[in-house]
């Protein structure tokens, strides 16, 4: 027997013990990292990983165990060592789980990729790193250099007692170069093509390749370096057009963790908070304004948040969360979905084998609009264009936030001028979001992928994305308030 055949004999083995609903998923991940530093190779990681996890329902309360050892043996141990811990959950569990009802797949879904990054070499991915930070340090003021490179393969098999049974392969490719510039002082930094990790997608080494970094690492650097001089950031209430990863971040940390139902209804809530959009919100709350059209789509290809199906066995879709500035949708799963009468929109994920599933992010997108950034610009009389996320803060209920960003850029009459350092923004979620007034056409439109969205407990990290485009906002509170 192969370990396919020892998965569905687990799921008739549960089936034979009583539960009300069980999985199985089994997950193989190939990871490979790259980092070069001021002209050497700081870190180099090959890894394999491979377990299974087991999720069952008995009495209205969930049990879940999980191991590495691949055998049909301990698939049945780890099997009754679930249904144990559901049993003993049943006894003090006052509210029974109900599940929305999901039609059971049988299907195989995989990545579209163009070049395997695991069959290119090491050499040539390093050489490439190594070029592009030749590039960065080109003048002694600049005192970090840094690419990095990151790779997955993710192979993963669910089976249900419902008769679900689908296999997945997900390729993941990302990266980026960044540099720290220092006179006296000053210390002053630059990322491309965005900040924390670079920029990710569930694409092949062509995304990579498609970065173009070295010639990037150029201008990075002369921006880091006038950076050092330029004049700090002025105060007040301003008109902002924000770059395209700078909306991204703004997405994720406004919108995207306040849809999660799970934060909203208190089940998991300890990391990083709750949220304001409560359910007596939903189809009513003005969110933003009309311009503020924003989906959940894990269906995108390319995005980081897409994917075949859930692990949960739901398909992949596309849901509207904000439609003309009125909120509309959350993200939930098969238990949530049951509180709004609906069924699982296909967001529970986990970070591996031995983790629980939970309420993640997928692809959470601002819809483009009609301006290209150059018409948006030449429309703005006064105002900044900010780029790069550098610093954020946000409260438990994602509505009082702070950001700051790497570069400001003066606009005049419509024109770009001179830059400034040391950007920070402020606003309060609903109040910023109903001052946007348009949204780059989807000519400026790129899925930024976040390979690092925490949470949990023991924490998991999400690879998710946000389709953007560099979007205006007026009277919005810049530096700190006099």
């Amino acid at each position: 027997m192969n370990t396919k055949d020892f998965l569905k004999e687990t799921v008739t083995y549960l089936k034979q013990k009583g539960v009300d609903y069980g999985d199985i998923r089994q997950v193989h991940t190939t990871r490979q990292s790259l980092e070069v530093k001021n002209g050497m190779v700081e870190n180099l990681l090959e890894d394999l990983d491979q377990g299974f996890g087991i999720r069952v329902l008995v009495k209205g309360s969930w049990g879940f165990a999980a191991s590495s050892t691949l055998t049909e043996e301990e698939m049945k141990r780890v099997a009754d060592q679930a249904v144990e811990i559901a049993q003993a959950s049943a006894r003090v569990n006052k509210r029974k789980v109900q599940l929305a009802e999901v039609e059971p797949c049988i299907d195989t879904y995989r990545t579209r990729i163009e070049i395997d990054p695991f069959q290119v070499s090491l050499d040539e991915k390093i050489n490439l790193l190594l070029q592009a930070d030749e590039v960065l340090r080109k003048d002694p003021r600049i005192k970090v250099a840094q690419g990095i490179m990151g790779f997955n393969r993710i192979d993963k098999i669910f089976a249900s007692t419902e008769g679900a049974f689908i296999e997945q392969t997900v390729w993941e490719s990302g990266g980026g170069i960044s540099v720290i510039a220092v006179e006296g002082s000053e210390v002053q930094q630059r990322s491309y093509p965005q900040s924390y990790h670079g920029d990710y997608a569930t694409r092949g080494y062509e995304f990579i390749l498609g970065m173009d970094l070295i010639k990037e690492a150029e201008r990075i650097r002369t921006e880091a370096l006038e950076l050092l001089r330029a004049p700090e950031c002025p105060s007040g209430e301003k008109t902002l057009i924000l770059e395209g990863s700078q909306v991204a971040i703004q997405v994720h940390e406004s919108c995207g963790h306040p849809i999660e139902l799970d934060r909203v209804l208190g089940t998991e809530i300890s990391l990083a908070g709750g949220s304001f959009l409560t359910l007596d919100k939903l189809g009513k709350f003005r969110y933003g304004s009309r311009s503020v059209h924003i989906t959940a789509d894990a269906t995108l290809e390319g995005g980081l948040g897409s994917f075949g199906y859930d692990d949960e066995g739901v398909k992949a879709q596309r849901t509207d969360i904000i439609r003309e500035g009125i909120f509309v949708g959350y993200l939930t799963s098969r238990e949530t979905a049951v509180v709004l009468g609906q069924k699982s929109n296909g967001t529970m994920r986990a970070d591996g084998w031995n983790r629980i599933p939970l309420i993640r992010m997928v692809n959470i997108n601002l819809e483009p609009g009609e301006p290209s950034l150059e018409e948006l610009i030449a429309d703005t009389a006064d105002g900044l264009y900010l780029s790069t996320l550098k610093s954020w803060s946000i409260d438990d209920l994602r509505l009082n936030f702070q950001f700051g960003c790497e570069m400001a850029q003066e606009i005049k009459h419509g024109k770009l001028g001179r830059i400034f350092k040391n950007p920070v923004y402020t606003g309060i979620t609903p109040q910023f979001w109903g001052s946007c007034d348009a949204v780059c056409n989807r000519n400026f439109w790129h899925i930024w992928g976040t390979p690092n969205c925490g949470k949990g407990e023991p924490m998991q990290a999400a690879h998710v994305g946000h389709g953007t485009a560099p979007a205006r906002f007026h009277r919005v509170q810049v530096g700190v308030r006099k």
